[in-house]
């Protein structure tokens, strides 16, 4: 085994902290008893301020998939129509989902390397006259592509059609590493995950909820029991679950609660705002192009990369992993062999990206991939810079 800790620096599963590890590893209690009450308690009034949500949040022992959907079915009926987005790979198997579960999509088509097109959802829901659209579906950020969709402007859409489609959104990569507000954009369902910005392993997933989806749940028409939002709330009061949740994974929860809000949300959010900037400065030095064409579009979380016409990223990705034990996300769906994923989200710091874009440069020049060398210096340079802005230090003459 080589030495040191593997760099895992995929867009999630992301790195989990010592102090989370410490609080999952105890010993089960039990989740009828009054320990565990007052824990759930705590995860989901955490929660509501993670998701920035005076509303329930329901958390189920799931990956992001059931979250998306427990989205659906506990909001929509039978061969009701759902305007989606296709933003990357994971809208598309959003999309398949919902068509599984028997509901009409009407697909915006896109070219992976933008969002959610805010003007053709306003003109799709305004032409709508009969209101045959339920609801809107986006992700906020997808993770195959380092692509963000401006959920406000999203929202603004709905309201300038005039139309009473619910909004769905997924914030399975950027719920704790990007800006996102579920009541202040006028949310309905945000759909999480625990596995990337909350800093948790696979296995917790989550719907924030709002006044109107609560109402549209109770009319819902779509089969549900695993992922019933109303015996989950029932249960959830009193601060129990309706079956057996994952004790062990909200012991965790509760600590990276704890973690996010000791940093505080915005120096969050910022601290990914300057490792996504250094990763692109460093990107852009070696001559390389990021997927994402907009940059009001960056993404947080992550950055991803297209190869030189002729080589493989695939390749690129083994190289580094056998020379530098780091592993790099995949090109997902369409985009297979042609880019790969830097994710910077999590619980990640100045020099955990210094490692990382020093494993990159180094893999690039090992497997002969054609660049600029200087893309280290060019992200030290950013953060050596915010550095000195934050503590008020001037640069040396």
């Amino acid at each position: 085994m080589p030495a040191g800790r593997h760099f895992l620096q995929i867009p999630g599963p992301t790195n989990v902290p010592d102090r989370v590890l410490r609080a999952i590893d105890r010993p089960t209690i039990d989740h009828r008893g009054p320990e565990f009450q007052a824990l759930a308690k705590d995860v989901l009034e955490g929660m509501k301020r993670i998701f920035r949500t005076r509303h329930p949040v329901i958390i189920y022992p799931a990956s992001g998939t059931g979250a998306w959907e427990a989205a659906l079915v506990n909001t929509l009926s039978p061969a009701d129509k759902v305007l989606m987005s296709e933003t990357g790979h994971f809208s598309t198997l959003w999309t398949k989902m919902a068509k599984k579960l028997g509901l009409e999509v009407e697909l915006i088509p896109g070219d992976w390397r933008h969002g959610a097109d805010h003007a053709e959802i306003e003109r799709r829901l305004a032409a709508d006259q009969a209101h045959a659209i339920k609801a809107v579906a986006v992700v906020h950020n997808e993770t195959s592509t380092g692509v963000t969709t401006r959920i406000p402007l999203v929202r603004k859409a709905i309201d300038n059609a005039k139309h009473p489609a619910l909004l769905l959104v997924d914030t399975i990569s950027s719920l704790g590493s990007i800006d996102y507000r579920h009541d202040e954009w006028g949310v309905d369902v945000t759909v999480g995950g625990s596995q990337k910005g909350l800093m948790l392993p696979p296995g917790l997933s989550f719907n924030a909820t709002s006044e109107k989806s609560l109402a549209a749940s109770k009319t819902a028409k779509l089969a549900r029991s695993f992922f019933d939002w109303g015996e989950m709330l029932a249960s959830n009061a009193d601060g129990w679950f309706p079956y057996t949740p994952s004790t062990n994974l909200l012991f965790g929860l509760r600590e990276a609660i704890a973690m996010l809000e000791e940093e505080g949300l915005a120096n969050v959010f910022a601290r990914h705002d300057r490792h996504a900037e250094a990763t692109r400065r460093a990107v852009r030095a070696w001559g390389l192009e990021i997927l994402c064409q907009d940059p009001e579009e960056y993404s947080s979380s992550l950055t991803a990369i297209m190869m030189p016409a002729g080589h493989d990223a695939d390749a690129l990705r083994k190289t580094i992993l056998q020379h530098f034990d780091m592993s790099l996300g995949q090109g997902l769906g369409r985009l297979k062999g042609k880019v790969f994923r830097i994710g910077h989200l999590g619980d990640f710091n100045d020099l955990t990206l210094m490692g990382t874009l020093s494993g990159v440069e180094m893999g690039l020049g090992l497997a002969a991939v054609p660049h600029r060398e200087g893309g280290v210096l060019a992200a030290m340079g950013h953060l050596a810079e915010r550095a000195r802005a934050s503590s008020g230090v001037r640069r040396a003459a």
